[in-house]
């Protein structure tokens, strides 16, 4: 399999590992077809900014080079912004995927799409306390 400089660059030198302890969403998916597991975690300003995002990914090289990459794709962008983003484009940021690891850059687009949907939960679950 030919990977781009890119890929061998975010799997030899992810950016972003680790958790947010406090984060104010969480996202995790997997497929079991290739046993990989992502999970992405994204600290949300007032303005609806992601300030901070990081990623734990159990997986192949691809697998941990796309979390990396949307990570990137990610931070210091709006809540609506990151739900745009697609496999697609983290496919394109990285120069290519072989198209048998796809599926990787499709797990990472659902994983940030989890950690939108769990911080609009949570946000929610906030609201209805305070109307309390």
């Amino acid at each position: 399999m030919v990977y781009s400089e890119k890929v061998l660059d975010h799997f030899q030198h992810p950016r972003n590992v680790g958790e947010i302890p406090d984060a104010d969403g969480v996202g995790m998916v997997g497929n079991a077809k290739c046993g990989d597991i992502m999970q992405m975690f994204i600290k949300v300003n007032d303005d609806e900014i992601i300030e901070d995002v990081k990623f734990k990914t159990f997986g192949c090289g691809a697998a941990i080079a796309t979390s990396s990459m949307a990570t990137e794709l990610i931070k210091g962008k709006s809540i609506d912004e990151a739900l745009q983003l697609s496999n697609e484009a983290v496919v394109e940021a990285l120069e290519g995927l072989p198209p048998v690891k796809i599926h990787c850059s499709v797990l990472a687009e659902e994983a940030v799409k989890a950690a939108v949907e769990d911080y609009h939960k949570k946000k929610a679950e906030k609201q209805a306390e305070a109307e309390k």
